[in-house]
Formats: structure tokens, C-alpha cells, sequence
């Protein structure tokens, strides 16, 4: 090992980094998550030349609200890489924000991705990595490290299911003996709820909203299954006159906009279900299945599931931020999980 990969190896800490469509969460090794920041851009066109203006928080304000010359951009669709070099720069922003002194950061960088990614996708992953100044980078599936997270015993002989909700997508996987025996990778989560809500608004009420607005019903009013008639005023276009106006929407509303795309989730959480071996089976009607990701914190999400497939249903304690600290235990204990983690 040369002095310089010796200096490097003392000055930068490991980090483990949850990549996802919606949200970027960074662990630092021994110090838990160190950032969560919205995945988005804001790069500035000057006369052809592209440069970076603001990332994560102060990006994701700019989102639909940018002038010509400015755009804000999501890097990452259905946690794949859309646009490499975009990612490139979000990734060393994150990696010079957590680590102070700059200079010398080349960490050696653990990252979730989807199981339904393709080794080219994990392989421009890995490169965007290599290219923002890490030393080394290290893969792990993202339902193991949410398994991982909510402190699941999937390195025992029972098994376990975890329904992991993100942005771009939700992957669903049986594991046992540290390994995954089922999964599946579905494109539709958060984004497709919030494209649900904004066609819905579109169709009942003629109205025209943004994202932004869209995933803030989501979270105050949005529901699996509606229990009371709360009104929430929601702002936008309306389609005919042109000029902005409000109305009211009902959880009735929002639990019927949600809905088809619920019932793709269920029916994929069916089909691991079918494609499970009977001894395993047998396991999940004491264990369940657990949500995690930030899709877990729908309201009544968890009895909606368990309604459909007859199974318990757990919430992780911290959904959001489950997948990040599965990868960061991965990373602390290297030997344990060195099975679970690849290299392209």
C-alpha cells in the first residue's frame, strides 16, 4: 500500500450511501446517517457550458419554479442512473459536504442499488462513484440493507420479507441464510403515487398541479384507506379558465387516486408470495412482511397490505431511513456481510 492510499485511508472515513430516486442519505462508519438531502440538481446553462448551481435541499425549492437558463434536474429515474455526469457531481457534493477536510476525501464508498438493476446500470453506478473520488465501491442490494436496517434475521434459517417503498421503485425480496431467494423490482412507488394524484386533481376537479404540490397531499391527506372526512384546500391551474383557483379534496379522494397504484404493489407482493418455497412460507405467517422506505409512511398503508395478502404487516421504526442504516451496519461489520456485497 503506497504512503498516499496510507494518508488517504487515515483522513477519509468509509461511508455508506442510499442513492435513491427521491432522497440521497449518507452514514458515515461509526457516526449513523450524516446527511438526507432530495436527489435533485439545479445546473446552470452558460453559453453551452454547464455548471453546478446548488444540489439536494436549495436544488430541490428550484424544482418547476426555474428560469430558462437554469434547470433543476432529478439524476436518478426509477433508482437507475438517468444522467451520468449530473450524478457525478451530486455524489462528490455529498462526499466533500460530509467530509470537511476535502482535500484528502477519497473514501471507500458502500452503495444500494436496485435488484432489478442490470450489471451496466450497477456498472455506471460504480463508475459515477470512482469518478467523484472514491477509493474503492462496494454494491449491496437494497432490500438486504432495509432487511439489514429494521433488524430482520436474515442470516438465519427463517424467512424473511421486506417491502421496501422508495421513489422510483419498490423491491420486494424473500431472504434467508444471508441471501436473497426471491425478489422483484417494481417501477411504481412515491413518484407514481404522486403522478396518480396529479392525473386524478386533472380528471375530478380540472385542476393542474405540480409535484411538489402533489406529494404534500400525499403526506397530509393520502391514505390506503379512508377513515374520516377531512377536507384539505389544495392549490393550482384550472385547466378551462386558464387562472389559478383551490379546492378541497377528501381522503375518499386521495385513497381512490392512490389506488391502482397500491394494487400493482399488492399484486407483486403476491407473486413473491406464489414464487416462495412452502417452508419459507411457513415462516412468513408468523413473521410477516415489513415496510420500509418512505412509501411506508402512507396512512393505513400497513392494514391496506395486510387486508389484501392476510399476512402481518410491520412498519420498520424508521422507514425513511432504513435502507441507510442497513448499508452503514453492512459497512461496519464487513466480515459478516462480505457475501451480500459485489464489485463490478
Amino acid at each position: 500500500m503506497g504512503l498516499f492510499n496510507r494518508v488517504s485511508k487515515i483522513w477519509s472515513q468509509d461511508m455508506a450511501i442510499d442513492l435513491g430516486t427521491a432522497n440521497t442519505l449518507v452514514v458515515l462508519k461509526g457516526q449513523g446517517v450524516v446527511l438526507n438531502e432530495p436527489s435533485v440538481v439545479a445546473v446552470v446553462d452558460s453559453k453551452g457550458k454547464k455548471s453546478v448551481l446548488a444540489v439536494g435541499d436549495e436544488a430541490k425549492t428550484m424544482l418547476g419554479r426555474t428560469p430558462g437558463n437554469i434547470q433543476a434536474i432529478r439524476p436518478l429515474r426509477d433508482g437507475v442512473i438517468a444522467d451520468f455526469i449530473v450524478t457525478e457531481e451530486m455524489i462528490k457534493h455529498f462526499i466533500k459536504k460530509v467530509h470537511k477536510r476535502s482535500t484528502f476525501a477519497n473514501p471507500r464508498i458502500l452503495i444500494c442499488v436496485p435488484t432489478g438493476s442490470t450489471p451496466v446500470e450497477r456498472k455506471a453506478i460504480q463508475d459515477s462513484a470512482l469518478a467523484a473520488g472514491a477509493r474503492r465501491v462496494q454494491l449491496i442490494e437494497e432490500p438486504i440493507a432495509a432487511a439489514i436496517g429494521a433488524g430482520l434475521p436474515i442470516s438465519e434459517a427463517t424467512g424473511s420479507m421486506v417491502v421496501d417503498i422508495g421513489g422510483g421503485t419498490t423491491e420486494i425480496a424473500v431472504m434467508s441464510l444471508g441471501g436473497v431467494v426471491y425478489s422483484n423490482s417494481l417501477r411504481v412507488a412515491g413518484d407514481a403515487m404522486d403522478h396518480s394524484l396529479q392525473n386524478f386533481m386533472r380528471k375530478e376537479y380540472n385542476l393542474l398541479i405540480g409535484d411538489g404540490t402533489a406529494e404534500k397531499i400525499k403526506k397530509e391527506i393520502g391514505t390506503a384507506i379512508p377513515t374520516n372526512n377531512n377536507k384539505y384546500p389544495v392549490k393550482g391551474r384550472d385547466i378551462r379558465s386558464g387562472t389559478p383557483k383551490e379546492v378541497n379534496i377528501t381522503e375518499e379522494d386521495t385513497s381512490e387516486a392512490l389506488n391502482p397504484i397500491l394494487k400493482d404493489m399488492i399484486n407483486g407482493i403476491k407473486d413473491a408470495l406464489e414464487n416462495t418455497p412452502p417452508e419459507l412460507s411457513a415462516d412468513l405467517v408468523d413473521m410477516g412482511l415489513t415496510l420500509t422506505g418512505g412509501g411506508a409512511l402512507l396512512k393505513n398503508i400497513d392494514k391496506r397490505f395486510s387486508k389484501e395478502t392476510g399476512l402481518p404487516v410491520h412498519i420498520a421504526d424508521d422507514p425513511l431511513a432504513c435502507v441507510a442504516i442497513g448499508t452503514g451496519k453492512a459497512l461496519d461489520q464487513e466480515e459478516t456481510f462480505s457475501s451480500i456485497l459485489s464489485e463490478y
